[in-house]
């Protein structure tokens, strides 16, 4: 999938025209991912995700929205803050309807985004979608799971060592704890035993009792 399928694609479903205005949003919706804090929440991530999106794009019932609460939903993203994902789904909300699409298409989105907290889970196949896609880090091969937790140990770098490893593997063990890590049998069939080995691998390095 090209750059600009991936982004110049749903906002033409949702009736948005290619236009200087939404190629200069592209633009500084990626610099949003390159700040210097971030380390995980990158483009890295985001292109990971949309290589993982042609997978399961069929399960959506809205996927134009999908795809776009996938490039928004790291938009603010600092650690500091417990609201990043509800900040995120404002600002993508907001510029949907500033860019004129449809009121219950831009809510759509702004939900979908709160699904990427991880509080609870996934509700509705666009949900279902979105969060397995945002997930699918945890299935990925050994090499670059442990890529991701030094990323994520690095954007807490603030936090001391004995509380860091305590909260990450509470984490950790949460989606463990789960009767399914992913919502979609597809991803469930393809992800989800490495994810389990990776999430197990990785409370015992973390010293967690889980391990």
């Amino acid at each position: 999938m090209s750059d600009d399928e991936r982004w110049l694609g749903p906002w033409a479903a949702l009736g948005v025209r290619r236009s200087v205005r939404l190629e200069e949003l592209r633009v500084s919706l990626l610099d949003r991912y390159r700040e210097p804090q971030r380390h995980y929440h990158t483009v890295q991530h985001l292109d990971e995700c949309f290589e993982r999106w042609p997978e399961i794009r069929d399960h959506a019932a809205h996927p134009a929205e999908v795809a776009l609460a996938l490039w928004f939903h790291d938009a603010i993203y600092d650690t500091h803050r417990s609201d990043n994902e509800a900040l995120s789904a404002v600002l993508a909300r907001d510029t949907a309807l500033g860019l004129g699409v449809a009121a219950d298409a831009s809510q759509r989105i702004d939900d979908l985004i709160l699904f990427t907290r991880h509080a609870v889970e996934p509700e509705g196949a666009d949900a279902e979608a979105l969060v397995d896609v945002d997930l699918s880090i945890l299935g990925a091969a050994g090499e670059r799971f442990d890529e991701y937790e030094r990323q994520v140990r690095r954007e807490y770098a603030w936090v001391a060592e004995e509380t860091f490893r305590k909260r990450r593997a509470e984490v950790l063990a949460q989606f463990l704890g789960r009767r399914h890590i992913y919502s979609t049998a597809l991803f469930r069939e393809r992800y989800e035993p490495r994810a389990r080995a990776n999430l197990e691998r990785s409370l015992q390095a973390l010293g967690d009792s889980h391990g």
